[in-house]
């Protein structure tokens, strides 16, 4: 199990450059067989792509490197040099876009991410200008005072990219972004992840989707971590 952690305030001072694995296991009943087995990996700065067929265990290894899921075994160390689960970490330092959206259906696109802003400790200044920011280069300024539900499913994927990147993360995590969308607004995705992660930032993709590959500095196959089902063996 990872150790526990004090949730100390984390600084870039403190920072160790990497987000990393060690002889990770997970599974979600013990009765089921093991989603991530014996995972061990190093995620330095840069856009690391995880591809992989479903159920190969791609978003539980977003999870746990998130902190939202804790392994049975093994220790994930942030590049704070503690665990995912530090509320601070969480709150100030991860960015987590989930393939659903989650997008609060109440509240305005500019609302959705003033309160992400604000609970990563963000002056309303802040908020505001990096919230212009990402609404501008994701091309969506023009719904920011509009509902989520009124938008097209690509202008509701980049609201919920636009909310993960207002706080201006050390590590990004993304979930299938681009899932159902068409050429423009995956390119345009693509540029404002390209233009994102610079210096010691670190994002890293869970997507079977092949336009993503010429941004990732780096490509990590998780089929090699799943043992081939018997109907498609045939296939292989």
């Amino acid at each position: 199990m990872n150790p526990t952690t004090s949730d100390s305030h984390l600084t870039d001072q403190g920072k160790s450059g990497a987000l990393s694995c060690s002889q990770v296991f997970y599974r979600y009943l013990p009765e089921q067989p093991w989603v991530i087995n014996q995972f061990t990996h190093s995620f330095p700065p840069g856009i690391i792509l995880i591809k992989g067929a479903s159920g190969c265990g791609k978003s539980t290894l977003l999870r746990l490197l998130a902190g939202y899921l804790v392994p049975n075994a093994g220790v994930i160390t942030t590049p704070f040099d503690g665990a995912p689960t530090e509320r601070e970490y969480q709150r100030r330092h991860l960015g987590f876009v989930f393939q659903q959206l989650n997008l609060l259906p109440l509240a305005t696109v500019m609302r959705n991410l003033a309160l992400a802003g604000s609970l990563a400790g963000l002056s309303s200044h802040e908020i505001n200008e990096r919230a212009q920011k990402w609404l501008q280069l994701l091309g969506i300024e023009a719904f920011a005072a509009r509902l989520p539900k009124s938008l097209s499913g690509g202008q509701q994927q980049r609201a919920t990219i636009a909310r993960a990147l207002v706080k201006e993360p050390a590590v990004l995590l993304l979930d299938e972004p681009t899932s159902g969308l068409d050429d423009l607004n995956t390119r345009v995705i693509s540029r404002a992840l390209r233009d994102y992660v610079t210096g010691d930032r670190i994002c890293i993709i869970s997507s079977h989707d092949a336009r993503l590959e010429p941004i990732a500095h780096d490509i990590l196959d998780f089929n090699r971590f799943l043992p081939v089902e018997r109907h498609l063996e045939a296939l292989v």
